[in-house]
C-alpha cells in the first residue's frame, strides 16, 4: 500500500513539473495546465493513478484553505459593504440560472422535479477556479473580485438548502419513500432542524468572542516561543477546527473557514497566517484540478460528442447571459461584465456533490448522472480557455473603443485612495518615518517581529502585523507586489542588506528605502540598488552640531548655513567615494581631500562673513564635525 501511494504521489508531482510551467510558458495559465496533467495520468489517459477518491479527498482541503485566506482578506465592513452584491447579485443569480436551466432541461424530456435538482446542481459556480484565477489576476479588491466573491458565498450558503431539496423533491417525482431513506426523512420531520440557524448563529458569536479572547492571546504566546513549526501547526488547526465546526452543522466547510479567516482578519498576526498557510493552499489546489481532469469519462464522451458539447455551451452560455445582465444592473465596465461571467461560466464542485445524492434519492439514474458529471468538469476545463481568449481577443477590443476614462474598468492599482507603502520595523526609527507619511495620506503596513512591541504600540491604537520582514511569503502575503515603496528601519546591519537584497530581486518595480548604520553600510545598501538610504545618526549629529554652534555664539540663520553646507558637501562625498570604496588607499586619500576641501569652504564663508561687517564667530575645531558620525 505504501509502494503504491508513493508512486501515486510520485505521478502526480511530475505530472505537475513537466505540464504545469509548459502551459504557463504557453500563455495558457496553471489551471489549464493542472486539468491536462489529470487527464494524461488519470483512468481515461495513461492509467498510472486509476483511484482516485482519496487523492480527490485531500485535494478538497485546498479549497476550504483558499476560503480562509480569503476570509482573512475581508475584513467586517468590507463584508457589510458587499451585503448589496450579496443579495443583489448572489442570491438573484443563484435563483435566476437555476430557473434557466430547469426550464431548458424539463423541454428535454425530464420530469419538473429531477429538472429543478438538475438547475439547482448545475448553478453553482466553482469556487477553486474563479478564486484562484481571481487572485492570480490581483482583481480581489475590484468590483469583479468582489462580485465573484459574493456570489461564491451565496452558493456555498445555498448548499445544505439545495441537498434538503433533493429528497423532497425526490418524493415529488414519484421516487419510493425506501429509496429517499428513513435518515433524510428524518431529518425533513425533525422539528429542531427549524433551530438550525439559531445554532448557526450563535456558533458564530461564539467564534467571534473566541478569535478575540482565546485565538489571538494563545498567537501572541507561540510567537514569543519563536517556534516557527508550531504557528504553521496552529494555522492549519484554525483551518481545519473552522471547517469541522461548520461541517458538525451540514453547512459546507469552505463557509466556515471563510467566516474564519473573516474574523482574524483584523489580527495582527494575519500576513504570519498567510505566508505559512501559502505553499499548501498552492499544493492542494493543484491537486483538486488534476482530480478533475482525472473525473472526465472520455468515453460518455466518444458515445455522445454532439449531447456532451451542446450540454457545456448552452451551460456556458446560460450562466454567461444571467451574470452579464445582472452586473448590467449593477452598473460595471462592459469587460468587467464579461470577465465576471467567464471567471462563473463553470459549474462548480458542489455540483458533484448535488448530483451523486440526487442519484441515490432516487431522482437521477446513473447514466444522467455519469453524463451530467462529465458536463460539469468539461465546462470547469473551458474556463481557462475562456479566459485566455478574454485577455487576447475581446478585452483589448472593448478596452480600445472605450474613450472615457471615467468608465474604464478599476484595476487593483486604484482600488486604494494612496500609494501602499510597507514599513518593516516599528522600533523608535519606524515610528517616526510612518507617523511623517501617515499624515500625508499614505496607506501604510507595519510589520515587526517582535511580539512585546506590538502589544506595547496595539495600546496606543497603532496596528501592527507580526511578521519577518526577510521572508519573501509575509512580503508579498503583507502586498509588496503591489506596494509603491518598502522601507527597512529594522536594527541589525546585516538584517538590512538581507531584506534589501530580497526586496530588490523578488520585486523589482518597488522603491526601497532603509536606514544605514554607518559610511560603509551605506554603501553596500547602494550596491544594493537601494533607492533611498538615510544613515540613522548623521541629521540627528549635524542637529546637534547646529545647536551647539548657536550655544557657541553663532547666529541662528548662519549656524543653519553652516549646518546646511556641511550636511551636502557630505552627502555628495558619499555618493562620490562609492566607486573607491573596495580600495583602502584610494579611499583614505578620497576621504583627506574631501576634508581639506569642506575646511577650505568653510574658511572662506567665515572670511566673506567677516569682510561684511558680521562678527566673526569664535572658531571652531572643524575636525570635531569630521567625526560626527
Amino acid at each position: 500500500m505504501e509502494v503504491s501511494l508513493l508512486l501515486a504521489m510520485f505521478v502526480l508531482l511530475a505530472a505537475t513539473v513537466l505540464l504545469v510551467p509548459l502551459f504557463k510558458w504557453a500563455g495558457l495559465g496553471t489551471i489549464l495546465g493542472y486539468l491536462a496533467a489529470g487527464v494524461l495520468i488519470g483512468p481515461f489517459g495513461l492509467a498510472l493513478v486509476s483511484d482516485t477518491e482519496i487523492v480527490h479527498q485531500i485535494a478538497e482541503f485546498g479549497i476550504v484553505m483558499m476560503l480562509f485566506l480569503i476570509g482573512l482578506e475581508v475584513d467586517g465592513t468590507d463584508l457589510w459593504r458587499m451585503r448589496h452584491k450579496v443579495l443583489g447579485l448572489g442570491l438573484t443569480q443563484m435563483l435566476a440560472t437555476s430557473a434557466i436551466i430547469a426550464v431548458l432541461v424539463r423541454i428535454v424530456g425530464f420530469a419538473w422535479a429531477d429538472a429543478v435538482v438538475i438547475g439547482l446542481a448545475l448553478a453553482m459556480s466553482s469556487t477553486a477556479i474563479a478564486m484562484q484565477s481571481v487572485d492570480q489576476r490581483n482583481i480581489t479588491r475590484t468590483d469583479t473580485g468582489r462580485a465573484s466573491l459574493a456570489i461564491l458565498l451565496v452558493q456555498d450558503v445555498a448548499v445544505i438548502p439545495v441537498l434538503a431539496l433533493v429528497p423532497l423533491l425526490a418524493s415529488m417525482g414519484g421516487a419510493p419513500v425506501e429509496a429517499i431513506g428513513e435518515g433524510v426523512l428524518d431529518a425533513v420531520d425533525n422539528p429542531t432542524d427549524w433551530w438550525l440557524a439559531l445554532v448557526v448563529v450563535g456558533a458564530f458569536i461564539a467564534a467571534l468572542f473566541g478569535s478575540r479572547f482565546v485565538i489571538r492571546p494563545l498567537m501572541s504566546w507561540l510567537a514569543r516561543t519563536r517556534v516557527p513549526e508550531a504557528f504553521t501547526a496552529f494555522a492549519l488547526l484554525l483551518v481545519i477546527g473552522a471547517a469541522l465546526v461548520t461541517e458538525s452543522f451540514g453547512l459546507s466547510p469552505a463557509l466556515g473557514a471563510f467566516l474564519g479567516g473573516v474574523l482574524l482578519a483584523d489580527s495582527e498576526y494575519r500576513h504570519e497566517l498567510e505566508s505559512n498557510l501559502e505553499p499548501f493552499k498552492g499544493l492542494l489546489l493543484g491537486l483538486f484540478f488534476i482530480t478533475v481532469g482525472m473525473s472526465i469519462a472520455f468515453n460518455v464522451v466518444v458515445q455522445n460528442p454532439l449531447l456532451v458539447l451542446a450540454l457545456v455551451v448552452a451551460l456556458i452560455a446560460v450562466k454567461m447571459l444571467v451574470l452579464f445582465v445582472l452586473a448590467t444592473f449593477f452598473r460595471m465596465h462592459m469587460a468587467e461584465r464579461l470577465l465576471l461571467g467567464v471567471l462563473l461560466s463553470q459549474s462548480g464542485e458542489f455540483a458533484f456533490v448535488v448530483l451523486q445524492f440526487a442519484r441515490t434519492a432516487g431522482n437521477l439514474s446513473g447514466p444522467e448522472v455519469e453524463l451530467l458529471t462529465v458536463v460539469v468538469a468539461l465546462s470547469m476545463a473551458t474556463t481557462p480557455l475562456l479566459l485566455f481568449l478574454y485577455d487576447r481577443l475581446w478585452a483589448p477590443r472593448l478596452n480600445a473603443g472605450n474613450t472615457d476614462e471615467d468608465d474604464l474598468p478599476p484595476g487593483p492599482d486604484v482600488v486604494d485612495p494612496h500609494d501602499k507603502v510597507i514599513v518593516l520595523g516599528y522600533g523608535r526609527f519606524g515610528q517616526i518615518v510612518t507617523r511623517l507619511l501617515r499624515a500625508q495620506g499614505f496607506e501604510m503596513t507595519l510589520i515587526d517581529d517582535d511580539p512585546a512591541q506590538i502589544e506595547l504600540v496595539k495600546r496606543f491604537g497603532v496596528k501592527v502585523f507580526y511578521g519577518d520582514g526577510g521572508r519573501v511569503e509575509i512580503l508579498r502575503a503583507a502586498g509588496a507586489d503591489r506596494a509603491r515603496m518598502v522601507i527597512i528601519t529594522v536594527a541589525g546591519g546585516d538584517r538590512i542588506l538581507g531584506i534589501a537584497e530580497q526586496v530588490r530581486r523578488n520585486f523589482p518595480h518597488v522603491i526601497v528605502a532603509a536606514r544605514a548604520v554607518d559610511r560603509s553600510h551605506a554603501h553596500d545598501l547602494m550596491a544594493l540598488g537601494v533607492h533611498v538610504i538615510e544613515r540613522e545618526t548623521f541629521r540627528a549629529a549635524i542637529s546637534l552640531g547646529e545647536q551647539a554652534l548657536v550655544a557657541l555664539g553663532h547666529d541662528e540663520d548662519r549656524a543653519r548655513r553652516v549646518a546646511e553646507a556641511f550636511e551636502r558637501h557630505d552627502t555628495r562625498m558619499l555618493e562620490e567615494s562609492y566607486a573607491v570604496r573596495h580600495d583602502q588607499a584610494a579611499y583614505i586619500g578620497f576621504v583627506r581631500r574631501s576634508t581639506e576641501m569642506l575646511d577650505a569652504v568653510m574658511k572662506a564663508d567665515r572670511d566673506s562673513t567677516a569682510q561684511a561687517g558680521d562678527e566673526a564667530p569664535p572658531e571652531v575645531d572643524n575636525k570635531s564635525s569630521r567625526a560626527s558620525e
